[in-house]
């Protein structure tokens, strides 16, 4: 006897994206065999979420370090605001009690705790009555992370204004001056900043120390070479900060003199002269040079955090 047994037919199944357009993928599966179960998929897994935004405010009632330190910066944090504030801030004059200092902090959690030294404002600002100025970190492609000012500026400035704390302005730049010494009738190519003696004098940018020494009317006098076209000059000095001589380099906000009243002086100040193009030029409102602006994508994307940080601030 001959017995013959029949299989259960084949399914055959054309799928538009097989691998060969058209090719026929073969199921063995007979026809009556209920499908197998679907393997359960792993739920996608949750997205890193960000670290908040946090904005706390003060109002100035005696200094800006004394607020800031308030809303838990550090001394050192509060310094090195300043210095970016410092091309826009004078911290001795233009701060008053009722102005208000804002910030942005990343909340992330344990490192958000006041007085954490690893704690930094995303952004900062200062309201000077009706004005306001405002800095934005940012860390640049592959490079490490700066203020920046709202058109993409590094904030903290490649040359200082001010070359020391000073009570006022004793003389101004001016080509016809009468000059109180000689009594004679010439220019005064420089700013007097009186201060007490033995104040500290900072350069006020990068540079080489071209002459350390004295000087027929600036007594004991540094003269710096800056970044072309620029010079600087440090008279009337009581004495010179320790390792400065003609070569030294020196870096901005570093010590190099003291003040004094050598030279040509009626009482102690600092002279203070900036050179362009070896042109004597009023250090109150020339030019400064500037670092170079965020561009390409490091542009585009601090443009984006600066809005997003400004509308909080």
């Amino acid at each position: 006897m001959v017995l013959l047994i029949a299989s259960a037919p084949k399914r055959t199944f054309h799928y538009p994206n097989s691998p060969v357009d058209g090719e026929a993928l073969v199921s063995t599966q007979p026809l009556n065999t209920p499908p197998a179960p679907a393997t359960a998929m792993p739920p996608p897994a949750a997205a890193s979420a960000q670290p908040e935004l946090v904005v706390k405010t003060a109002t100035v009632t005696r200094t800006f370090s004394e607020a800031a330190q308030s809303l838990g910066i550090t001394a050192q944090m509060t310094k090195t605001l300043a210095d970016a504030f410092a091309s826009k801030i004078d911290f001795q004059r233009d701060i008053e009690p009722g102005d208000k200092i804002s910030f942005v902090f990343k909340d992330t959690g344990a490192n958000a705790q006041s007085g954490s030294d690893n704690r930094r404002p995303v952004a900062a600002k200062i309201s000077l009555g009706a004005v306001s100025h405002e800095i934005f970190l940012y860390k640049a492609l592959g490079g490490k992370a700066f203020y920046y000012s709202k058109d993409g500026t590094p904030a903290k400035p490649s040359f200082s204004r001010y070359p020391v704390a000073f009570s006022r302005i004793s003389s101004r730049f001016s080509s016809h001056r009468l000059d109180p010494v000689t009594h004679q009738w010439q220019s005064h190519e420089g700013v007097d900043l009186a201060a007490p003696i033995g104040t500290p004098v900072h350069a006020t940018a990068n540079g080489i120390v071209k002459f350390a020494g004295t000087q027929t009317g600036y007594g004991r006098i540094i003269i710096v070479s800056n970044q072309p076209p620029y010079s600087t000059r440090f008279a009337h000095l009581s004495r010179f900060a320790k390792g400065i001589h003609a070569g030294s380099k020196v870096r901005r906000n570093q010590v190099i003199g003291y003040v004094g009243k050598t030279g040509w002086a009626t009482g102690p100040h600092l002279h203070y002269e900036v050179r362009v193009d070896h042109v004597a030029t009023n250090p109150l409102t020339v030019a400064l040079p500037q670092h170079h602006r965020l561009r390409g994508a490091d542009r585009e994307h601090f443009a984006e955090q600066a809005e997003e940080r400004m509308a909080l601030l």
